[in-house]
């Protein structure tokens, strides 16, 4: 609840920074614009007061000291008659005490010499008068006939408003005075206790201001929470606006969600067109360079199987079916933290490890690439199923399919051949600043296409190198893969000869496979060491379709004199 209250009162921190809200900085503002004029016409109305009251306070001096002069006029006719000075000087000085309200009020009798005659006040009594200046503008006033005024004096360290009257009888200056501070104590207290209301009564206003204008105002409060989740999320979203007023900050979240929508069109368009790492550089970095690295990634590449029958029987339509096989198999790679390199009509080019750490889930990029390319098939068969169940319900309404559907029928059937290689390539940004495209470059991706050209030689649906089976065996715990050497070749435009395997998926290393795998392995080492009646009578009894072509090698013909163990490709 508290924490909630600071927030709404004083904001969140976004990095560090606080977001002071819009709310309280416009409260803030009107608090101390409200408190100021407040003041000021509190302190302008006391000044304006005290004036009157100083004016109102030098009536009742001159009064007081009217009745004090008659007084001690009476007093000097009986001190005529006594004799007695000093006691008329008491009488006088206890007659004005009790005149007297305030703790610093004095009434003073001084001769011109400066000495104090008489003393009425509540202090003790001083002996001479120490303001000189004073008291010699009171004998300057005098001597030019003025007898009476107002004037302010300096008695006893303080300072005093006082009205004067000269007694020719007594010879004394009549003096009626009231200390400053003392006179202006109350109302000093009054608008010192006014100022704290004003005060109290501004910070619950103010409260009450916060408030309020947060409620007005929520919009805001909500497009900054929003916008702020955002950029934490580095997700633009369309905000909840339900309820919103019909005012200009409502107009200001509609126009928000309308660029947002725009926004998010354009990215997923920008998505759809480039790989997802480009699309996460571009998000951190605000822009997109010319430039690649050296990484160590692995390669895929699938090609679909007899493309160009299927072109010439689907036409047009073979971009339906493209699409409907990339769509399901660039999905799957995605899932798999694969990157699409390039997609060359039937062929698909992916990249696995590319992706930073942070972006990807962490698993071996080899691993990845050979789960990925085992969905592939069976999305593949999958969309065979389908098509196969399509036919069947055709036969049921038409009985039998024209020679026309049925060449249809085998072209959709979809076959999909797999190559996987792996190790250091190029990988990076190449074109120029109008057109840009995201490629990988090196030997490996050759290889992985090559691999793939394979597939259809040895009957398999998956081949890859020995790097990736390097790369699966000391880097990934357990044994989610079995690899089954298959050959060692020297593909076209090579001239040195490299192992091949089938990655076998651990589901799909049933004990019947491990057998199959057992007779071949026997089959291929008699291969390899140039025994090739034996090895052929061994590959006889395997089950696997890549002993056929084993077979078709070692069966009827005689092992080359210069046999080394590695079969050469002479074509693509």
């Amino acid at each position: 609840m508290l924490i909630s209250l600071i927030e709404i009162i004083f904001g969140k921190k976004i990095n560090g920074v606080r977001v002071i809200p819009v709310t309280t900085k416009i409260t803030i503002t009107f608090t101390i614009i409200i408190l100021v004029s407040n003041l000021s016409s509190n302190y302008i109305n006391l000044i304006l007061n005290r004036s009157e009251l100083v004016s109102l306070m030098q009536d009742l001096l001159v009064k007081d000291l009217k009745e004090m002069y008659t007084y001690s006029n009476t007093q000097y006719e009986i001190f005529e008659f006594n004799g007695d000075k000093e006691g008329s000087y008491e009488t006088i000085a206890a007659r004005g005490k009790k005149e007297l309200k305030n703790q610093k009020s004095v009434l003073l009798g001084v001769n011109p010499s400066g000495k104090i005659l008489v003393q009425a006040s509540n202090m003790e009594p001083i002996e001479n008068f120490q303001d000189t200046k004073t008291l010699a503008t009171m004998i300057k006033n005098l001597e030019s006939g003025v007898d009476s005024g107002i004037l302010s004096i300096k008695f006893n360290n303080d300072e005093y408003f006082t009205a004067y009257k000269y007694s020719k009888k007594w010879d004394l200056f009549l003096i009626r005075g009231e200390e400053k501070n003392e006179f202006f104590a109350r109302q000093n207290a009054i608008f010192t206790n006014i100022s704290i209301i004003i005060l109290f009564i501004t910070i619950v206003s103010a409260i009450l201001g916060i408030y309020l204008l947060h409620r007005i105002l929520r919009l805001i409060s909500i497009l900054t929470s929003s916008i702020m989740e955002m950029v934490s999320s580095k997700n633009l979203e369309i905000i909840d606006l339900s309820g919103a007023p019909n005012d200009d900050v409502s107009y200001l979240g509609f126009a928000f969600n309308s660029l947002s929508n725009t926004v998010n069109n354009l990215v997923n368009i920008f998505k759809k067109f480039a790989n997802q790492d480009v699309v996460i550089k571009a998000y951190r970095e605000k822009e997109v360079k010319l430039e690649g690295v050296q990484q160590e990634l692995t390669i895929m590449f699938s090609d679909i199987k007899s493309f160009t029958f299927i072109t010439e029987t689907l036409g047009n339509d073979i971009i339906k079916l493209l699409n409907l096989h990339y769509d399901n198999a660039i999905r799957n790679i995605h899932d798999h933290d694969g990157v699409i390199g390039a997609i060359i009509g039937d062929a698909l080019l992916a990249v696995f490890g590319a992706l930073d750490k942070l972006e990807s889930s962490g698993q071996n990029k080899s691993l990845q690439a050979i789960q990925s390319s085992y969905k592939i098939q069976e999305l593949a068969k999958s969309l065979r199923d389908s098509m196969t169940a399509k036919r069947e319900e055709l036969l049921k309404k038409k009985k039998k399919l024209t020679k026309e559907d049925e060449k249809v029928y085998k072209a959709v059937l979809l076959e999909v051949g797999v190559g996987i290689d792996g190790g250091d390539v190029f990988y990076g940004t190449i074109g120029s600043y109008v057109r840009m495209t995201n490629t990988v470059i090196g030997d490996n991706v050759n290889a992985a296409s090559r691999l793939e050209g394979l597939t259809r030689i040895y009957h398999l649906p998956v081949i890859c190198s020995e790097y990736v089976k390097n790369d699966v065996d000391q880097n990934v715990d357990g044994m989610p893969v079995h690899f089954m050497e298959i050959d060692t070749v020297q593909v076209k435009g090579k001239t040195v000869g490299k192992k091949i395997y089938w990655p076998i998926l651990e589901e799909h290393f049933t004990t019947k496979m491990k057998n199959e795998v057992e007779i071949f392995g026997e089959a291929l080492q008699l291969y390899y060491d140039g025994k090739w009646k034996k090895a052929a009578e061994i590959f006889k009894k395997c089950q696997l379709k890549v002993a056929s072509e084993f077979l078709q090698r070692t069966q009827g013909s005689k092992c080359p004199k210069d046999w080394n163990g590695i079969w050469e490709m002479k074509t693509k």
